[in-house]
């Protein structure tokens, strides 16, 4: 697996609307695109900065995984994703060494494919995904 660079950090907040505007009166930045992913019962606002999006998430669900975060260590940092070569062929390479994945085949979503390593206490502590493709705001 060959990791081509960081394609976009992830934080977890209670209300996106009050996230946006604490970005865009402190920051100055609005968000390039909306959307919302019913498989990961996420809503999403996202900022395209210095070839690194950065997106700001709200749970649409009680029992979203982003709602389960905030109630356990609050708002703020969920994740890292690296873009790579090929999901597929990292999991494998992964699952050779030995390694605990939480996904052991790639998930979709917005024109990416994409998977969650290792349990984040594994992982110093952060949730990191790998993803191939390009993101995609119309694709489901």
């Amino acid at each position: 697996m060959k990791i081509e660079r960081i394609d976009h950090i992830c934080f977890a907040v209670r209300n996106l609307d009050e996230a946006v505007k604490v970005y865009e009166e402190t920051l100055g930045l609005t968000p390039d695109v909306y959307y919302v992913a019913e498989s990961e019962k996420i809503r999403v606002a996202r900022y395209n900065v210095g070839g690194v999006a950065i997106e700001l998430m709200e749970s649409t669900s009680p029992d979203g995984e982003v709602a389960k975060f905030i109630r356990k260590r609050g708002e703020g940092f969920y994740l890292i994703s690296y873009k790579v070569d090929d999901v597929p062929k990292g999991l494998e390479e992964l699952k050779a060494k030995g390694k605990k994945l939480i996904d052991h085949a790639p998930r979709h979503v917005k024109g990416y494919r994409y998977a969650f390593l290792e349990p984040p206490q594994r992982m110093l502590g952060t949730l990191v995904e790998i993803l191939d493709g390009e993101f995609d705001p119309a694709a489901d």
